[in-house]
């Protein structure tokens, strides 16, 4: 791993100044808000096909979360590990496509005018609602840290290690960003019954995440009516800063999407004002979100 230069550990330093003075705001979600577009997300790329295929919506919809108040966006890198671009033969452009969209997203905050912050994505290895599938620990090592070191490499500010959905692949991905010495940020996914999706539990998982040292430890891809009490959980049990993000639905038993009251935006704002009296100061949005619930989430944790 390099090690950042000069100007990247003041930035660094900057971050978490940030993060340690009140409520941040991040995006919402880029791969719903793709299909909402009319953009094809099929798998095995799912949202990284965007960055080939549609940059300028992508770019887009980075803009309209910066103009809707976030402080923080995402890069579009879900999918971009090198095994999931060898699915469709694209495996020796892995850091150029990790590139391209970080460069995408810093495009949108000097296009907004305003200071804001880039996050690369590392997620799971294999499909984040699979956790039976999650690769044995020596691989989960190897290709988080070739990840990270693409995402530093190509300028991001943040490293957002997310969905993930088994306590080991959260231990790996995240040892191997905070490697990199860049300000880390891990967010598992659980289900509505408040464990892992794997099953495992929470106050586990945030035990062996805090020995770790990263900036923040977050949930995601959980649904917001179901939050609160797992974000009571995480404030608990460390120290860290803790936060969380939610879907507006959920699939049932049988793989049906069911929305629930969070797909509107003040409602889901309301939870997240339930989040952050429960101890969240990192606050944004997962599936299903869109600019509007960003735009809510402003003006509801701003009074």
């Amino acid at each position: 791993m390099r090690t950042p230069s000069i100007l990247e550990q003041t930035y660094s330093t900057n971050f978490r100044q940030r993060l340690g003075s009140g409520t941040m705001l991040l995006d919402g979600a880029t791969g719903t808000e793709l299909e909402r577009r009319g953009i094809n997300i099929s798998t095995p790329l799912w949202s990284a096909r965007a960055i080939l295929d549609a940059p300028d919506v992508l770019l887009q919809i980075h803009l309209d979360y910066l103009q809707a108040g976030a402080e923080m966006i995402t890069a579009n890198t879900f999918r971009v590990h090198q095994r999931n671009l060898q699915l469709e033969g694209l495996g020796q452009h892995a850091k150029e496509l990790v590139c391209r969209a970080v460069e995408i997203a810093q495009r949108a905050i000097k296009t907004a005018g305003g200071n804001a912050y880039v996050a690369g994505c590392i997620s799971p290895l294999e499909d984040s609602y699979s956790p039976q599938y999650t690769p044995p620990v020596k691989e989960l090592l190897v290709e988080h840290r070739l990840m990270s070191q693409h995402l530093t490499d190509c300028g991001v500010d943040v490293l957002l290690v997310e969905t993930m959905s088994t306590i080991r692949e959260a231990i790996a991905a995240t040892k191997s960003a905070v490697a990199t010495g860049w300000p880390t940020l891990t967010s598992i996914a659980c289900n509505r019954n408040g464990h892992l999706l794997s099953g495992e539990l929470i106050p586990d998982a945030v035990q062996a995440l805090s020995a770790l040292c990263p900036d923040g430890i977050l949930i995601n891809c959980t649904p917001a009516p179901d939050l609160n009490r797992l974000v009571k959980v995480l404030h608990a049990n460390t120290s860290l800063p803790v936060g969380a993000y939610g879907n507006v639905g959920f699939r049932n038993k049988n793989g049906y999407w069911i929305q629930t009251d969070a797909v509107q935006p003040e409602i889901y704002a309301e939870y997240a004002r339930e989040w952050r009296a429960s101890g969240a100061t990192i606050i944004g949005g997962c599936c299903g979100t869109e600019p509007a619930h960003i735009a809510a989430l402003r003006k509801t944790l701003s009074s």
